[in-house]
């Protein structure tokens, strides 16, 4: 009887341009990235290997301002900011909750206010200055808004905090008063399936008086 053949080893993955080893550490960095910022997104990608994005029919060249940095892409006119973030930049701490602009997971800053980057287009933002999650904080140097966050325990899953975080750094440049009531309706776009809307509404009420 022939001998089955053996199944790829690490280091030796046959056609498998990364192994399974660097693959695990590259998912386990970049689902923890959400709160903490872009550090734990450039070794996610360090860890892996990423394919290099091929040019389709039809699609047009877009140059993005991410972060502070500048991105040239090559996208379908249909594609959303989210899924150029996500999908493209691989800036995965950006989440697609509805993906209809209900729940505002997905929420980054758009020349200084928030956007639901599920509804609007990539090619909308040639030249905008984009910040996302990643760009608002470090690991080692968290932002204030994301260490009142973790001092008032303001997230259970934390599938919507960084929108929550984006949305209420950009509130404070927002003509809004600092009642809870006002605080309240101002976050109302974002939506915690979690329910920790209290302890959002304490990390926000932290950061106004720091």
């Amino acid at each position: 009887m022939p001998k089955k053949p053996l199944p790829p080893q690490e280091g030796n993955a046959g056609h498998l341009p990364f192994s399974r080893r660097t693959l695990l550490q590259a998912m386990g960095v970049s689902g923890t990235a959400a709160a903490l910022g872009g550090g734990l997104v450039a070794a996610a990608q360090a860890a892996g290997t990423v394919a290099p994005a091929t040019s389709e029919p039809g699609e047009q060249s877009l140059t993005l301002k991410v972060n502070g940095q500048p991105h040239t892409l090559q996208v379908d006119p249909r594609t959303s900011l989210l899924d150029a973030l996500r999908d493209r930049l691989q800036l995965t701490g950006t989440k697609k909750g509805c993906d209809h602009g209900q729940c505002g997971a997905c929420t980054v800053h758009v020349n200084g206010r928030r956007v639901n980057s599920c509804m609007s287009l990539a090619l909308m933002h040639e030249g905008d200055d984009i910040t996302t999650i990643e760009g608002l904080g470090t690991p080692d140097q968290l932002h204030p808004m994301q260490l009142a966050f973790v001092e008032q325990d303001a997230y259970q899953c934390g599938y919507c905090t960084s929108g929550q975080i984006m949305s209420a750094v950009a509130l404070a440049n927002e003509p809004y008063g600092e009642s809870a009531g006002e605080i309240k309706e101002a976050m109302s776009g974002n939506i915690c399936r979690c329910g920790a809307y209290s302890h959002i509404l304490a990390a926000i009420e932290q950061t106004r008086k720091a």
